[in-house]
């Protein structure tokens, strides 16, 4: 009876073209200095993508972060040239210009992404719908203005006025739709339809599947969608210049033209006057506080999304 000899062919570990010292990084070869290349290039333009970002937000808080003050967000606006004064006005007139437009952009918006994603997915209307709103995303907001000022405010719809809080809240409204609709589609998608066939299968309507199944288990997607949307509007200019025009005075209703930050910024930062450059550079802070605050609202809700 012969014994078991091991395989001479069989070489070890360190040995053969297996060899450990081949696995081991080494930093010589030339394939690994041109991957070390190619990412420190990759860092460094990932570095200047963001370094406009920094540099804005140092540079507006260097000019308007040092004249925060009680004062300046509760008062109004001083005349040309004039000392003192706030921009409460400003505030004031952003927040319910900006609430109108959600009440407007936010029924409509959510319902039509439902009515694409749950009734009319891949439809000759759904698809229209989707082309409008992608074509709507890109037009500039400047047309969105002239858009809403020849249909409402050279018109006189509204009990016969012209510039007015509510002509505005429709200019921005417009531009929120498609970041609305958008998000509202593609955070149904994302909802198993398991979930859809389980309400179904148990009795439920359609139209209770999607109150009680369908919503809630997107709500944190739509909700980010909702709270980027609101962001872009209140930084609009171009379509409040058009319609909502400016007041120096407190809101006095909302067929009336009201101030808002974004055309306070504008008017002031064009004037010959130290006070009001001042003020602008201070609104352009508070502004872009208020904006970065929704955005990192919107990134919190997105943790809730991928969980």
């Amino acid at each position: 009876m012969t014994s078991l000899q091991p395989n001479a062919s069989l070489q070890s570990p360190d040995q053969g073209p297996f060899q450990r010292k081949a696995l081991q990084f080494q930093p010589s070869l030339s394939r690994n200095r041109w991957n070390l290349f190619f990412t420190l290039l990759s860092a460094g333009f990932a570095g200047i993508c963001v370094l406009p970002l920094f540099l804005v937000l140092a540079y507006v808080l260097f000019k308007g972060g040092s004249l925060i003050s009680i004062q300046l967000l509760t008062q109004l606006p001083p005349a040309p040239g004039l000392e003192g004064g706030g921009i409460g006005n400003a505030i004031l007139g952003t927040i319910i210009i900006t609430l109108l437009a959600s009440l407007i952009a936010i029924p409509v918006g959510v319902g039509g992404g439902i009515f694409l994603s749950e009734y009319s997915t891949s439809g000759p209307f759904a698809q229209f719908v989707r082309f409008g709103t992608n074509v709507l995303a890109g037009v500039p907001s400047i047309i969105c203005g002239v858009f809403v000022y020849g249909l409402i405010v050279s018109t006189r719809v509204f009990a016969g006025q012209s510039y007015s809080a509510l002509a505005g809240a429709i200019a921005l409204a417009v531009l929120m739709l498609p970041t609305v609709i958008k998000t509202t589609d593609e955070a149904l998608k994302l909802v198993p339809d398991e979930l859809r066939w389980g309400a179904l299968g148990v009795g439920a309507s359609k139209f209770i599947t999607i109150t009680r199944i369908t919503l809630p288990s997107a709500f944190s997607p739509i909700a980010t969608g909702v709270v980027l949307a609101i962001a872009r509007a209140a930084g609009e200019t171009a379509p409040l210049i058009f319609t909502a025009l400016f007041s120096p005075f407190w809101p006095e209703g909302l067929l009336n033209p009201i101030a808002s930050m974004s055309v306070l910024i504008y008017n002031f930062a064009i004037m010959p006057y130290e006070a009001q450059i001042s003020l602008a550079w201070a609104a352009s802070f508070i502004l872009v506080v208020m904006i970065l605050a929704a955005n990192l609202f919107a990134r919190y809700l997105s943790r809730f999304a991928k969980a």
